[in-house]
């Protein structure tokens, strides 16, 4: 990857990012970059956020061009970590999941791409990935550096699972938006 160079652009800073193009920063500092990527056959907005500017790194940024090329492994990761939460009836992804038959009722079978038997998992194959957020400023950080979010329903924008990463790549937790 090239290195990031700082440059002035129309009166601001701005970085240069092989991956990510020119990053202008608004005057506030705060950098903004975003971009539809495939997911099998669904479209996922992807953001990439910071504050400052300043406080962005290349080596954050290549670690976020990573994760977005990665997306496929980072969506199956994700997944993996809800199933693993199945067993701990206390969990967020639990009481998703029992919020969403509450509310769906039968309708529920219609959102789901697959009917194995075992409603809990059929619910995470079917969840969709809407987005991944990139806070870029928090890499090697202890807070999310990534934060997928998941809906059953995309149109219920409130019901939905949240994915939080780290700058490797790995599960930090899995919480609902609420």
């Amino acid at each position: 990857m090239a290195p990031v160079v700082a440059s002035w652009f129309h009166g601001g800073m701005a970085i240069e990012h092989d991956f990510f193009g020119l990053l202008e920063s608004g005057p506030d500092g705060s950098i903004f970059w975003s971009e539809n990527v495939d997911l099998g056959d669904q479209s996922v907005t992807v953001d990439l956020t910071a504050p400052d500017q300043d406080d962005v790194s290349e080596a954050a940024l290549d670690v976020a061009a990573a994760l977005i090329s990665s997306i496929e492994a980072i969506d199956r990761t994700a997944r993996n970590a809800m199933v693993s939460e199945l067993d701990d009836r206390t969990s967020e992804v639990i009481e998703y999941i029992l919020q969403q038959q509450e509310q769906l009722g039968d309708e529920l079978e219609d959102l789901l791409v697959d009917i194995s038997g075992d409603v809990q998992v059929d619910v995470i194959r079917s969840l969709q990935l809407m987005s991944m957020t990139i806070l870029a400023d928090e890499h090697g950080g202890a807070d999310p550096f990534a934060v997928l979010e998941y809906a059953l329903d995309p149109d219920a924008t409130d019901d939905v699972l949240l994915v939080n990463l780290d700058s490797d790549g790995d599960v930090l937790s899995v919480t609902s938006a609420d």
